[in-house]
């Protein structure tokens, strides 16, 4: 079994880490920078302001897009191309947390790719190449910023949620200051954390054989972010909590906490959880609170000692196999629930018909040409099953 870790986003981590972004592009030889991001926050920060004000002073030419949203849409990535090659765009600077950076990297593929960029979303093509991406990170959550990962929502046909993962998306650089995190709402701080929990949780859970060191690595992120993600709620000025949270979103899924490990993982939580988020537009975060217990419940018996292990390093659980496998999925439900998040689909106002279940189970086998998992491989009956007990 081979593994490989690459990482080639250069990091600049600390108070003031935005200050450096007009050196970083011109270190890359930007020309002219699509700046993008989401809604009014940056501008009310005035951290827009300061980014203008720099490329400006650095002689660094650039138009701006905003309006990007949770599960960011396939209409403004369009719309972000068309204006990229217009203005002969040769970098992005995404200002945002990770919706905005994986629409930032859907835009770089639309510029460097011939064709339709959502072929690169459901399959049809492999993207080549990219326009390069710079991020300055507003939110700890979905590890983007140093990922090969891009999920992107088709709001012009059936509200598809699909991802492209390839190296040559991976940011160039990332700029992470925490204190840009401080004033964010508790909802995004909660769903935050869950999302870097389970980027590493779908990493342990793998079909293959583990190395300790791996397994001790990715326990104590785990570990780490159940503290952090409630310091960072209870102390918004907390520089220690909310450092420790940003760095874990991005080690969470930048490949570390799977080498020596199979390095597929699992990933049947969040694909479970892109349907629902792509129908009823939730967060993911929640999403995945919501899929998480479930799919433990259905699946835990196929290796009852892994969950047990995961128990024992995070939670100081003693009891092994089934029964220690048991209290940990209880110990999950329950942190979830300390972040206010859903752990069932009642939870979020979700209920279910028959129609919407065909349609979720049509989607997430990709009308019936895949399955799902690693560590035990689901079936569109098991994934019904799933769901279920979800509700």
């Amino acid at each position: 079994m081979l593994s490989q870790y690459y990482a080639p986003t250069r990091v600049t981590f600390g108070e003031g880490a935005e200050m450096k972004v007009a050196d970083e592009l011109a270190a890359d030889g930007a020309a002219k920078v699509l700046i993008h991001y989401g809604g009014s926050s940056a501008e009310k920060s005035g951290l827009l302001s300061k980014v203008r004000e720099l490329l400006k002073n650095k002689g660094i030419a650039f138009v701006e897009l905003g309006g990007v949203k949770p599960n960011p849409r396939l209409s403004l990535v369009r719309k972000a191309i068309e204006i990229g090659k217009k203005e002969n765009v040769d970098y992005i600077l995404a200002v945002g947390g990770g919706s905005v950076i994986d629409s930032a990297k859907a835009i770089g593929y639309g510029l460097s790719n011939s064709g339709d960029v959502w072929d690169f979303y459901c399959g049809k093509r492999v993207p080549q190449d990219t326009v390069k991406v710079g991020v300055i990170l507003t939110l700890s959550a979905t590890g983007s910023e140093m990922s090969d990962s891009s999920v992107i929502t088709n709001d012009e046909d059936g509200w598809l949620k699909r991802g492209c993962n390839s190296n040559v998306c991976r940011p160039a650089f990332a700029l992470l200051d925490p204190c840009l995190t401080y004033t964010l709402p508790d909802y995004q701080i909660e769903v935050g954390t869950v999302d870097i929990m389970m980027h590493t949780i779908e990493r342990w859970f793998h079909s293959g054989n583990g190395i300790d060191i791996t397994d001790d690595l990715a326990a104590a992120l785990i570990k780490n972010v159940k503290e952090k993600g409630l310091e960072c709620l209870k102390d918004r000025n907390s520089y220690e909590a909310h450092a420790s949270l940003m760095w874990a979103s991005s080690l969470s899924h930048n490949g570390l906490m799977a080498l020596g490990n199979d390095q597929r993982g699992d990933w049947a939580c969040h694909q479970l959880e892109h349907e629902l988020s792509g129908m009823f537009d939730i967060a993911h975060g929640a999403g995945l609170a919501i899929i998480f217990p479930a799919w433990s419940k259905y699946v835990y018996k196929t290796n009852p000692e892994r969950f047990a292990k995961l128990g024992r390093l995070v939670f100081g659980i003693k009891e092994e196999g089934e029964k220690g496998a048991e209290k940990t999925i209880e110990e999950f439900i329950a942190y979830f629930k300390k972040l206010n998040m859903p752990t069932s689909l009642a939870d979020a106002d979700i209920i279910l018909s028959d129609s919407q279940m065909e349609e979720l189970l049509d989607k997430a086998t990709f009308y019936g040409k895949r399955t799902l998992g690693a560590f035990k491989i689901l079936e569109r009956e098991d994934m019904r099953a799933i769901y279920e007990l979800a509700k």
